[in-house]
């Protein structure tokens, strides 16, 4: 794929939806930071339900360390791997109490060495909370940037290196977001909406249904 068809591509996403974002719940970086280490193997809407009910008690570090490990899995019993989350999330808290203050930090390094926090998430909170041009690839990123021919990659880093790379710099901060929404309504995994989506004339799949 060349880049003027990528840069058609992108142009076509932002006038479909010139402000796109998460479809997590959050007001603050910290409690995104709580969402997103939730939404692993698990939904934005079944993440935002338990959320909504844990940040009217406790959304700060301090608020979730007092609330202790037992009391944060009643709130969060309802999410997948909920004791290895909740476990993660407590010590989290600690150390950002312990060494940044309560605050979430904005590097990549001192992200990756909280608890339960990988290098997705990590982006997903750089680029969302702090507005830094990251690329978070997940199952629905991966999908679209190899089967439209954006930036084909065997792996979610080589993907993630050939997006940083291919994506034109005025869509990079929103280019995540565009492209998680386009998997997860349209370019979806089992039969593609094809004939629903807006960049079907540019993209190289070769298998199109006429699905809307």
């Amino acid at each position: 794929m060349n880049k003027k068809k990528r840069y058609e591509i992108f142009s076509k996403l932002r006038e479909q939806d010139p402000n796109p974002t998460t479809e997590l719940n959050y007001s603050t970086p910290f409690e995104l930071l709580i969402a997103v280490i939730l939404s692993a193997q698990a939904t934005d809407k079944g993440v935002n339900k338990a959320t909504d009910k844990l940040y009217t008690v406790a959304n700060t570090p301090h608020e979730i360390y007092d609330l202790g490990l037992n009391k944060l899995k009643t709130y969060v019993k309802t999410i997948g791997l909920y004791n290895t989350k909740a476990a993660n999330i407590i010590k989290s808290c600690r150390i950002l109490l312990d060494k940044h203050d309560g605050n979430v930090p904005q590097t990549r390094e001192d992200l990756e060495a909280l608890p339960g926090v990988g290098r997705k998430t990590a982006n997903v909170v750089l680029n969302t909370a702090f507005g830094q041009p990251t690329m978070a690839v997940d199952t629905h990123i991966f999908r679209v940037s190899n089967r439209t021919g954006i930036a084909p990659g065997k792996t979610v880093l080589e993907v993630e290196k050939r997006l940083l790379k291919f994506i034109p710099e005025e869509f990079m901060m929103d280019a995540h977001h565009w492209l998680i929404l386009h998997g997860r309504y349209t370019c979806v995994a089992r039969k593609p909406r094809c004939g629903a989506c807006v960049i079907e004339d540019l993209c190289e799949f070769n298998k199109k249904t006429s699905d809307e």
